[in-house]
């Protein structure tokens, strides 16, 4: 029997300390050979700007094989439709079997504030407290309830595009104790925080890399998965120490890598390694309280793994989704 699982029914059993552990684990996984983490197909047709890639992987101490179909489809904008949307099948490692077909939607945000969440924990600087992030949607609430989980954030630093996307921010991270300080200008964020967190769909640069101060973190998150889009500058990519989730798939699908090794910013031998590496104790991270680091998350299927997992037993022992028999 297959689990069909909602986005309603996902958010329901989303436990964010939960995913962290669970990514952080298989990022060692990831390092230390138990799990298998490909680089992805990314597909595109003549005359058309969508692109559809598949991520998978595969783990050993999870049990789980998992692939995830994204459509990135940017002329959706225009007729009120999600720009990326996703699935993501289970199979069970031993026996093949489909185990559940989950919406990508709730996973693929969750995990990807956790693995940020993660990236901190690792290279931030552990008293950081002033977290700064450029934008404001849901991505950027989940980001704050992830950090605020690893790190002893009292403030955050926020712009946006829009007033209405700052209100619903605000109303959406009421729960948390952290002071939310808007600004105007992306700059203003750079200033104050500790740790920058970049969540916008940018095809060119929105962060100058004359803008980061001794002892930040960034983590670039949010340029979509295509070589030419990125969200930071070379200069930003020079000035730090470049950790990635999957270097395969950093080669394959990161513009803001890409483009700045293309402009002579840096080489690939400049990047320390991948994350799962450094908590793993294989490569340093950061090295110094005034070192700048910055994380390049693309995104890799290992995570829709690791969260798949917390979501399928959860909703296993809950009793949610529906059970479809496929093979019948």
């Amino acid at each position: 029997m297959t689990l069909i699982l909602t986005a309603t029914e996902l958010a329901a059993a989303v436990d964010m300390r939960a995913t962290i552990d669970a990514v952080e684990a298989s990022l060692v996984d990831q390092a230390s050979g138990d799990a298998h983490q490909p680089a992805p197909l990314s597909m595109r047709l003549p005359g058309a700007d969508s692109r559809y890639l598949i991520m998978a992987a595969a783990s050993g101490p999870r049990g789980l094989v998992a692939s995830k179909l994204l459509s990135d489809i940017p002329g959706n904008a225009g007729a009120g439709l999600p720009t990326q949307r996703s699935s993501i099948v289970l199979a069970d490692q031993s026996t093949g079997e489909t185990l559940a077909l989950l919406d990508g939607r709730v996973p693929t945000r969750a995990r990807t504030a956790a693995m940020s969440a993660v990236a901190s924990r690792h290279l931030a600087r552990p008293e950081s407290t002033v977290l700064g992030l450029v934008g404001a949607g849901a991505l950027a609430v989940a980001h704050l309830e992830a950090l605020c989980e690893v790190l002893p954030l009292s403030t955050v630093v926020v712009w946006s595009r829009t007033d209405a996307t700052l209100t619903a921010f605000r109303q959406a991270v009421e729960h948390l104790e952290v002071e939310v300080v808007p600004v105007r200008r992306i700059r203003e964020v750079f200033d104050a925080a500790d740790l920058v967190c970049t969540l916008t769909p940018s095809v060119t640069p929105v962060v100058s890399g004359e803008w980061l101060r001794p002892g930040q973190h960034v983590n670039a998150v949010g340029a979509r998965p295509r070589p030419d889009h990125r969200e930071v500058d070379a200069e930003a990519m020079r000035r730090s120490r470049v950790i990635l989730d999957s270097r395969e798939t950093a080669l394959a699908k990161s513009g803001d890598l890409l483009l700045a090794m293309e402009e002579g910013a840096l080489g690939l031998d400049d990047v320390v390694g991948e994350l799962g590496q450094v908590i793993a104790g294989e490569v340093p991270g950061r090295e110094s309280a005034e070192q700048i680091t910055l994380f390049n998350s693309v995104g890799i299927g290992l995570l829709d793994l690791a969260i798949g997992r917390i979501l399928f037993d959860t909703a296993v022992s809950r009793g949610l989704g529906t059970h479809i028999e496929l093979s019948g």
